[in-house]
């Protein structure tokens, strides 16, 4: 079999693509900015644990958590 058959055959047996994760990348960095704003309005660092969250980094990891949910239903979506 040669090279140009064979390229013919993995075209054809290709599954096709319902979203790039080029998109689903761009939205995940959309939510963490989001994130890191959000922290930064409350006086905290992104990413530093601390022992006891304050009302406003509960909030923050809320909407960091729904930002991502809505991330995964980017990924599933086409991509025209």
């Amino acid at each position: 079999m040669n090279f140009k058959s064979l390229a013919v055959l993995l075209t054809a047996a290709a599954a096709p693509v319902a979203a790039g994760p080029l998109a689903y990348g761009i939205c995940q960095t959309g939510c963490n900015g989001m994130a890191v704003a959000c922290y930064a309005a409350a006086g905290c660092t992104f990413g530093v644990a601390l022992p006891l969250a304050p009302a406003a980094i509960v909030g923050c990891n809320a909407s960091l958590g729904a930002c991502m949910v809505a991330c995964a239903a980017v990924a599933l979506a086409p991509t025209p």
